[in-house]
């Protein structure tokens, strides 16, 4: 069907940002998986493109596009190159510039954004713990008062860009007897004496992405480097999980169409007793399925960003396309894979690939249990 919620000036954004990924991105992405992490070429690059500042003022070096659908736009077209890319890009421009933005006062956005949209400044957002996992209000990383200073201790791990990251936006238990709303965020340069990276995880999938352990210990930093008032960081932090949710939904979907299409074109040419698997019935109907899959999917998350363009959409709509597209990827990803046979299992082919990155989407930004946790709370049970 028809997408209509994109104008022309949405398309030409497309027609940039493929151009970007097929010149500069596509050729490199072996040497990227090899890495374990982007280039900062590759963040560089970007931000000479005006990818990274979507959200940000353009006195601070962005674009401020205002209008949620440029940011949809991106995440799309990264996803059909691969997950990590889309992931990568999406903690950096996506979810944690709007902390910077929104919740920052102007020393801060003067000395953070400007390096931030050029991509000279690498970001990432520090929740999760090895201890907690999706219960964000029971984290166990403090923040103490030293005089004018905090001085934090405590671990994060599985963050995204986080082997990388020149400042990471951390999550720290500041009032310890007010349990979630004692909760504090901080603006965290990686230089910091006490900062220290733990391993580059070896993830089953979405090897281009950097995913590390971070740790800290006695890391001082001053009241300047504090986001938001004190005490409001789980707000804060709740907040704006619908558009890093919403973010997630836009590549999940993006992601596993474009393999579909691929495994499309593969059963058109892959020959089997004589004519296209394509054409025997089971396979035909079960590629009938997986488009119709994708696109009634597809048209429910073109709503859900308008919803959210319009500054409507709730933290249950995001929930609820964020467990619903990472479980129709999964399910439609092991479909294309079955469809290309024993080659479906080789990492030569894209699909393997697309398979086995996609199997993370059903647990980060909140587990599907959780989403569906929230979604039961929201019917009143």
């Amino acid at each position: 069907m028809e997408r209509t919620i994109y104008e022309d000036d949405h398309e030409a954004f497309r027609a940039s940002v493929k151009e970007f990924l097929d010149r500069e991105v596509t050729p490199h992405v072996e040497e990227y998986a090899e890495a374990h992490a982007l280039p900062r070429e590759f963040w560089l690059g970007a931000g000479k493109q005006g990818f990274l500042g979507l959200e940000i003022p353009e006195e601070y070096g962005g674009s401020e596009a205002g209008d949620y659908r440029f940011n949809a736009v991106l995440a799309e077209e990264m996803a059909k190159v691969n997950m990590a890319l889309a992931s990568c890009t999406g903690i950096h421009a996506d979810i944690v510039a709007p902390y910077l933005v929104h919740l920052t006062n102007d020393e801060q956005k003067k000395r953070w954004l400007p390096g931030y949209a050029a991509g000279e400044i690498l970001g990432a957002i520090g929740m999760t713990e090895p201890s907690v996992g999706s219960d964000l209000a029971n984290l166990k990383t403090t923040a103490v008062r030293d005089g004018d200073d905090w001085i934090i201790n405590g671990s994060k791990t599985f963050i995204t860009n986080g082997f990388s990251a020149d400042l990471v936006v951390v999550a720290a238990r500041t009032s310890p007897e007010k349990k979630a709303k004692g909760i504090s965020l901080f603006g965290v340069d990686t230089t910091k004496e006490g900062y220290a990276l733990g391993r580059k995880l070896d993830k089953v999938g979405q090897p281009e992405s950097d995913t590390a352990e971070l740790s800290f210990t006695n890391v001082r930093v001053s009241n300047d480097d504090l986001i938001g008032p004190l005490d409001t960081g789980f707000i804060s932090m709740m907040q704006f999980l619908p558009q890093e949710r919403l973010n997630c939904a836009i590549a999940n979907v993006a992601h596993a169409k474009q393999i579909l299409l691929e495994t499309i074109q593969y059963a058109h040419d892959r020959k089997a007793f004589g004519q296209s698997i394509g054409n025997f019935q089971w396979n035909k109907f079960l590629i009938a399925e997986l488009v119709t899959k994708i696109e009634v999917t597809e048209a429910h998350l073109d709503q859900c960003v308008m919803a959210h363009t319009q500054g409507k959409l709730t933290p249950i709509d995001a929930a609820k396309a964020k467990w619903w597209t990472s479980q129709v990827q999964n399910e439609v990803l092991d479909h294309c894979v079955q469809l290309h046979g024993g080659y479906g299992y080789m990492n030569e082919y894209r699909v393997a690939r697309a398979w086995r990155d996609a199997r993370v989407t059903k647990i980060w930004a909140g587990s599907n249990e959780i989403m569906k946790e929230l979604i039961g709370r929201d019917l009143g049970f």
